[in-house]
Formats: C-alpha cells, sequence, structure tokens
C-alpha cells in the first residue's frame, strides 16, 4: 500500500512541475498588458479562495485580480 502512496506523490510533484514549466514557457512572448492581468488573475484567484474557501469566491477573486492588473499598466 505504501508504495501506490509514493506513486501518487511523485505523480503529483512530476504533474505540478510539468504545468509550472509550460506555463512559465507560454510566458515567453506576452505583452507587458497581459502578463499584468494574468497575474492579477492568479493573486486574486489565490486571495479569493483563501478568504472564501468555494469555488466561487476564487473565481470571483481571480476575475476581479485580473481585471485590476490589467488596468494597473494602463
Amino acid at each position: 500500500m505504501k508504495s501506490i502512496r509514493q506513486l501518487g506523490t511523485r505523480f503529483g510533484i512530476l504533474a505540478a512541475t510539468v504545468s509550472l514549466v509550460a506555463g512559465l514557457a507560454a510566458c515567453g512572448d506576452m505583452s507587458p498588458r497581459t502578463r499584468d492581468t494574468a497575474i492579477g488573475a492568479g493573486v486574486g484567484g489565490a486571495a479569493g479562495a483563501a478568504i472564501g474557501g468555494t469555488g466561487w469566491s476564487t473565481l470571483g477573486g481571480a476575475a476581479v485580480g485580473g481585471v485590476i492588473g490589467n488596468q494597473v499598466g494602463k
């Protein structure tokens, strides 16, 4: 049973690493405004999840953060 848990943990770490590398590679040719929008959405989503703890609060935080990030660079 222990080996199955280790496999699941290793798979989770691998999936997180692959998505982090892919996300960073996709941001290579973004304009500053687009980058600020993505950063705002990420920070807003994390804040919404921390404050509300539901999917709706995460989604609302990401939307508000994306709008704020978009308007900051204007």
